[in-house]
Protein backbone atom coordinates (compact mmCIF):
# COMPACT_ATOMS: atom_id res chain seq x y z
CA UNK A 1 0.00 0.00 0.00
CA UNK A 2 1.04 3.57 -0.68
CA UNK A 3 0.75 5.55 2.56
CA UNK A 4 1.91 8.83 0.96
CA UNK A 5 -0.72 9.46 -1.69
CA UNK A 6 -0.95 12.27 -4.24
CA UNK A 7 -4.47 13.30 -5.20
CA UNK A 8 -5.11 14.75 -8.65
CA UNK A 9 -8.44 16.36 -9.51
CA UNK A 10 -9.71 16.44 -13.11
CA UNK A 11 -12.07 19.36 -12.77
CA UNK A 12 -14.15 19.48 -15.96
CA UNK A 13 -13.03 17.29 -18.89
CA UNK A 14 -14.44 17.63 -22.37
CA UNK A 15 -17.36 15.22 -22.22
CA UNK A 16 -21.02 16.07 -22.86
CA UNK A 17 -21.75 16.61 -19.17
CA UNK A 18 -22.97 20.20 -18.99
CA UNK A 19 -26.58 19.07 -19.34
CA UNK A 20 -26.13 16.22 -16.88
CA UNK A 21 -24.86 18.20 -13.89
CA UNK A 22 -26.05 21.62 -12.71
CA UNK A 23 -22.58 23.04 -12.02
CA UNK A 24 -20.01 21.68 -14.45
CA UNK A 25 -17.21 24.27 -14.68
CA UNK A 26 -17.41 25.87 -18.12
CA UNK A 27 -15.91 29.36 -18.16
CA UNK A 28 -12.23 29.97 -17.41
CA UNK A 29 -13.24 31.60 -14.13
CA UNK A 30 -15.35 28.58 -13.13
CA UNK A 31 -12.62 26.11 -14.13
CA UNK A 32 -9.95 28.02 -12.23
CA UNK A 33 -12.21 28.34 -9.19
CA UNK A 34 -12.87 24.59 -9.27
CA UNK A 35 -9.13 23.90 -9.40
CA UNK A 36 -8.48 26.26 -6.48
CA UNK A 37 -11.28 24.71 -4.41
CA UNK A 38 -9.95 21.22 -5.16
CA UNK A 39 -6.49 22.30 -4.05
CA UNK A 40 -7.85 23.72 -0.80
CA UNK A 41 -9.62 20.39 -0.24
CA UNK A 42 -6.35 18.47 -0.59
CA UNK A 43 -5.61 17.95 -4.27
CA UNK A 44 -1.95 18.44 -5.15
CA UNK A 45 -2.65 18.44 -8.92
CA UNK A 46 -5.39 20.09 -10.96
CA UNK A 47 -5.95 18.52 -14.39
CA UNK A 48 -7.63 21.07 -16.65
CA UNK A 49 -9.47 21.08 -19.96
CA UNK A 50 -11.22 24.17 -21.28
CA UNK A 51 -14.65 24.67 -22.79
CA UNK A 52 -16.28 27.28 -24.98
CA UNK A 53 -17.81 29.68 -22.44
CA UNK A 54 -21.06 30.19 -24.34
CA UNK A 55 -21.83 26.57 -25.18
CA UNK A 56 -19.82 24.38 -22.83
CA UNK A 57 -18.44 22.45 -25.79
CA UNK A 58 -14.81 21.28 -25.66
CA UNK A 59 -12.22 23.75 -26.86
CA UNK A 60 -8.54 23.97 -27.79
CA UNK A 61 -8.32 27.77 -27.69
CA UNK A 62 -5.01 28.85 -26.22
CA UNK A 63 -6.40 32.04 -24.71
CA UNK A 64 -8.89 30.06 -22.63
CA UNK A 65 -6.10 27.90 -21.20
CA UNK A 66 -4.06 31.02 -20.52
CA UNK A 67 -6.89 32.62 -18.59
CA UNK A 68 -7.44 29.49 -16.49
CA UNK A 69 -3.76 29.23 -15.60
CA UNK A 70 -3.41 32.95 -14.91
CA UNK A 71 -6.37 32.85 -12.55
CA UNK A 72 -5.03 29.82 -10.67
CA UNK A 73 -1.57 31.32 -10.31
CA UNK A 74 -2.95 34.71 -9.27
CA UNK A 75 -4.86 33.06 -6.42
CA UNK A 76 -1.64 32.22 -4.56
CA UNK A 77 -3.09 28.76 -3.85
CA UNK A 78 -0.34 26.25 -4.55
CA UNK A 79 -1.36 23.47 -6.93
CA UNK A 80 0.45 21.62 -9.70
CA UNK A 81 -1.14 22.49 -13.03
CA UNK A 82 -1.66 19.61 -15.45
CA UNK A 83 -3.12 20.64 -18.82
CA UNK A 84 -4.65 18.13 -21.17
CA UNK A 85 -2.92 17.65 -24.51
CA UNK A 86 -5.49 15.10 -25.59
CA UNK A 87 -7.74 17.41 -27.57
CA UNK A 88 -7.62 17.25 -31.35
CA UNK A 89 -7.83 13.49 -31.72
CA UNK A 90 -11.59 12.98 -32.03
CA UNK A 91 -13.04 11.41 -35.15
CA UNK A 92 -16.74 10.65 -35.61
CA UNK A 93 -17.17 8.83 -38.94
CA UNK A 94 -20.15 9.41 -41.19
CA UNK A 95 -22.01 6.05 -41.07
CA UNK A 96 -22.62 6.23 -44.82
CA UNK A 97 -19.10 7.34 -45.73
CA UNK A 98 -16.60 6.65 -42.94
CA UNK A 99 -13.89 8.57 -44.82
CA UNK A 100 -15.75 11.73 -43.75
CA UNK A 101 -15.97 13.05 -40.21
CA UNK A 102 -19.28 14.42 -38.97
CA UNK A 103 -20.16 16.73 -36.06
CA UNK A 104 -17.92 16.05 -33.09
CA UNK A 105 -14.82 15.46 -35.20
CA UNK A 106 -11.81 17.51 -34.13
CA UNK A 107 -8.68 16.03 -35.68
CA UNK A 108 -5.45 18.03 -35.87
CA UNK A 109 -1.75 17.27 -36.09
CA UNK A 110 0.66 16.67 -33.23
CA UNK A 111 2.02 20.21 -33.07
CA UNK A 112 -1.44 21.81 -32.97
CA UNK A 113 -2.40 19.58 -30.03
CA UNK A 114 0.45 21.19 -28.08
CA UNK A 115 -0.19 24.85 -28.94
CA UNK A 116 -1.32 25.75 -25.42
CA UNK A 117 1.48 23.72 -23.82
CA UNK A 118 3.97 25.66 -25.97
CA UNK A 119 2.46 28.96 -24.80
CA UNK A 120 2.03 28.18 -21.10
CA UNK A 121 4.57 25.45 -20.25
CA UNK A 122 2.69 23.92 -17.33
CA UNK A 123 4.40 21.53 -14.95
CA UNK A 124 2.55 18.54 -16.44
CA UNK A 125 0.57 17.84 -19.60
CA UNK A 126 -1.23 14.65 -20.50
CA UNK A 127 -0.21 12.42 -23.41
CA UNK A 128 -2.85 9.89 -24.49
CA UNK A 129 -0.72 6.96 -25.57
CA UNK A 130 -2.74 5.38 -28.35
CA UNK A 131 -5.88 5.23 -30.43
CA UNK A 132 -9.09 3.61 -29.21
CA UNK A 133 -12.82 3.29 -29.63
CA UNK A 134 -14.12 5.99 -27.31
CA UNK A 135 -17.82 5.33 -26.93
CA UNK A 136 -19.28 5.66 -30.44
CA UNK A 137 -16.39 7.71 -31.78
CA UNK A 138 -12.68 7.16 -32.34
CA UNK A 139 -9.76 8.74 -30.58
CA UNK A 140 -6.77 8.84 -32.91
CA UNK A 141 -3.22 9.16 -31.65
CA UNK A 142 -0.70 7.32 -33.81
CA UNK A 143 2.83 6.23 -32.84
CA UNK A 144 4.39 8.87 -35.08
CA UNK A 145 2.20 11.59 -33.56
CA UNK A 146 3.06 10.44 -30.07
CA UNK A 147 6.80 10.36 -30.71
CA UNK A 148 6.62 13.88 -32.12
CA UNK A 149 4.57 15.11 -29.17
CA UNK A 150 6.78 13.39 -26.59
CA UNK A 151 9.91 14.91 -28.10
CA UNK A 152 8.45 18.41 -28.11
CA UNK A 153 7.10 18.07 -24.55
CA UNK A 154 10.58 16.98 -23.48
CA UNK A 155 12.13 20.01 -25.20
CA UNK A 156 9.70 22.29 -23.37
CA UNK A 157 10.71 20.88 -20.00
CA UNK A 158 7.17 19.70 -19.23
CA UNK A 159 6.47 16.35 -17.56
CA UNK A 160 4.20 14.16 -19.71
CA UNK A 161 1.50 12.22 -17.92
CA UNK A 162 1.35 9.02 -19.98
CA UNK A 163 -2.35 8.20 -20.11
CA UNK A 164 -2.96 4.52 -20.83
CA UNK A 165 -6.46 3.22 -21.48
CA UNK A 166 -5.50 -0.35 -22.37
CA UNK A 167 -2.51 -2.68 -22.48
CA UNK A 168 -1.38 -1.65 -25.96
CA UNK A 169 -1.16 1.96 -24.80
CA UNK A 170 0.94 0.89 -21.84
CA UNK A 171 3.24 -1.09 -24.09
CA UNK A 172 3.80 1.94 -26.32
CA UNK A 173 4.22 4.31 -23.37
CA UNK A 174 6.96 2.01 -22.09
CA UNK A 175 8.55 2.21 -25.54
CA UNK A 176 8.60 6.01 -25.35
CA UNK A 177 10.42 5.73 -22.04
CA UNK A 178 12.85 3.15 -23.46
CA UNK A 179 13.62 5.46 -26.41
CA UNK A 180 14.54 8.29 -24.04
CA UNK A 181 11.60 10.48 -25.09
CA UNK A 182 10.34 10.70 -21.50
CA UNK A 183 12.48 11.93 -18.64
CA UNK A 184 12.94 9.85 -15.50
CA UNK A 185 10.99 9.20 -13.41
CA UNK A 186 8.12 8.59 -15.85
CA UNK A 187 4.56 9.42 -14.82
CA UNK A 188 1.64 7.19 -15.81
CA UNK A 189 -2.14 7.54 -15.50
CA UNK A 190 -4.05 4.23 -15.68
CA UNK A 191 -7.49 5.12 -17.08
CA UNK A 192 -10.18 2.51 -16.45
CA UNK A 193 -13.82 2.09 -17.39
CA UNK A 194 -13.92 4.10 -20.63
CA UNK A 195 -16.16 2.42 -23.22
CA UNK A 196 -14.52 0.52 -24.93
CA UNK A 197 -11.15 0.28 -23.27
CA UNK A 198 -9.87 -1.52 -20.17
CA UNK A 199 -12.52 -2.22 -17.51
CA UNK A 200 -12.51 -0.64 -14.07
CA UNK A 201 -11.63 -3.49 -11.74
CA UNK A 202 -8.83 -4.43 -9.37
CA UNK A 203 -7.45 -7.24 -11.54
CA UNK A 204 -7.01 -4.96 -14.55
CA UNK A 205 -5.34 -2.26 -12.49
CA UNK A 206 -2.95 -4.77 -10.92
CA UNK A 207 -2.00 -6.26 -14.28
CA UNK A 208 -1.32 -2.81 -15.74
CA UNK A 209 0.63 -1.75 -12.66
CA UNK A 210 2.80 -4.85 -13.00
CA UNK A 211 3.81 -3.78 -16.53
CA UNK A 212 5.08 -0.35 -15.44
CA UNK A 213 8.84 0.22 -15.55
CA UNK A 214 10.81 0.25 -12.32
CA UNK A 215 10.76 3.63 -10.62
CA UNK A 216 7.64 4.88 -12.39
CA UNK A 217 5.14 7.07 -10.57
CA UNK A 218 1.55 6.22 -11.32
CA UNK A 219 -2.03 7.28 -10.75
CA UNK A 220 -5.25 5.50 -11.61
CA UNK A 221 -8.92 6.32 -11.90
CA UNK A 222 -12.25 4.72 -12.73
CA UNK A 223 -15.20 6.54 -14.20
CA UNK A 224 -18.70 6.93 -12.79
CA UNK A 225 -19.57 4.75 -9.81
CA UNK A 226 -16.15 3.11 -10.05
CA UNK A 227 -14.34 6.33 -9.07
CA UNK A 228 -13.98 5.77 -5.34
CA UNK A 229 -13.46 1.97 -5.47
CA UNK A 230 -10.65 2.52 -7.97
CA UNK A 231 -9.22 5.33 -5.81
CA UNK A 232 -8.99 2.92 -2.89
CA UNK A 233 -7.56 0.19 -5.13
CA UNK A 234 -4.89 2.52 -6.51
CA UNK A 235 -3.65 3.39 -3.02
CA UNK A 236 -3.72 -0.27 -1.94
CA UNK A 237 -1.68 -1.28 -5.01
CA UNK A 238 0.93 1.40 -4.35
CA UNK A 239 -0.26 4.18 -6.63
CA UNK A 240 -1.83 7.61 -6.47
CA UNK A 241 -5.39 8.79 -6.97
CA UNK A 242 -7.36 10.84 -9.50
CA UNK A 243 -10.91 12.03 -8.89
CA UNK A 244 -13.03 14.88 -10.25
CA UNK A 245 -16.04 15.82 -12.32
CA UNK A 246 -14.32 14.87 -15.57
CA UNK A 247 -14.74 11.23 -14.57
CA UNK A 248 -17.74 11.14 -12.22
CA UNK A 249 -20.63 13.50 -11.48
CA UNK A 250 -21.94 12.09 -8.20
CA UNK A 251 -20.86 12.07 -4.56
CA UNK A 252 -23.47 9.47 -3.65
CA UNK A 253 -26.30 7.89 -5.61
CA UNK A 254 -28.46 10.73 -6.88
CA UNK A 255 -26.35 13.39 -5.15
CA UNK A 256 -24.37 15.69 -7.45
CA UNK A 257 -20.77 16.29 -6.40
CA UNK A 258 -18.39 19.20 -6.52
CA UNK A 259 -14.74 18.69 -7.29
CA UNK A 260 -13.81 19.67 -3.75
CA UNK A 261 -16.23 17.11 -2.30
CA UNK A 262 -14.75 14.35 -4.43
CA UNK A 263 -11.25 15.29 -3.28
CA UNK A 264 -12.40 15.31 0.34
CA UNK A 265 -13.98 11.86 -0.09
CA UNK A 266 -10.80 10.43 -1.61
CA UNK A 267 -8.69 12.03 1.09
CA UNK A 268 -10.87 10.44 3.77
CA UNK A 269 -10.58 7.02 2.12
CA UNK A 270 -6.80 7.33 2.19
CA UNK A 271 -6.88 8.43 5.84
CA UNK A 272 -9.12 5.56 6.88
CA UNK A 273 -6.69 3.13 5.27
CA UNK A 274 -3.83 4.55 7.33
CA UNK A 275 -2.30 6.83 4.72
CA UNK A 276 -1.88 10.54 4.23
CA UNK A 277 -2.10 12.86 1.23
CA UNK A 278 0.84 14.88 -0.02
CA UNK A 279 1.03 18.64 -0.43
CA UNK A 280 1.88 20.12 -3.84
CA UNK A 281 5.46 20.67 -2.67
CA UNK A 282 5.82 17.07 -1.56
CA UNK A 283 4.21 15.89 -4.80
CA UNK A 284 6.71 17.91 -6.86
CA UNK A 285 9.57 16.22 -5.04
CA UNK A 286 8.06 12.77 -5.60
CA UNK A 287 7.32 13.38 -9.30
CA UNK A 288 10.58 15.18 -10.09
CA UNK A 289 8.97 18.52 -11.00
CA UNK A 290 10.25 22.07 -10.94
CA UNK A 291 7.57 24.64 -10.05
CA UNK A 292 6.52 27.17 -12.70
CA UNK A 293 6.34 30.87 -11.93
Amino acid sequence: MNTDVIIACAVTGSGDTTGKHPAIPVTPEQIATAAIEAAKAGAAIAHCHVREPDSGKPSRRVELYEEVVERIRASDVDVIINLTAGMGGDYVPDPDDPTKGIEGTDLVNARERLAHVEAIRPEICSLDCGSLNFGDSLYISTPSMLREMAKRIQELGVKPELEVFEMGHLRFANQLVAEGLVEEPPLYQICLGIPWAAPADADTMRIMRDKLPDGANWFAFGIGRHQMPMAATAAILGGNVRVGLEDNLYLDKGVFATNAQLVERAREIVRLMGGRTLSPGEARETLGLEPRN
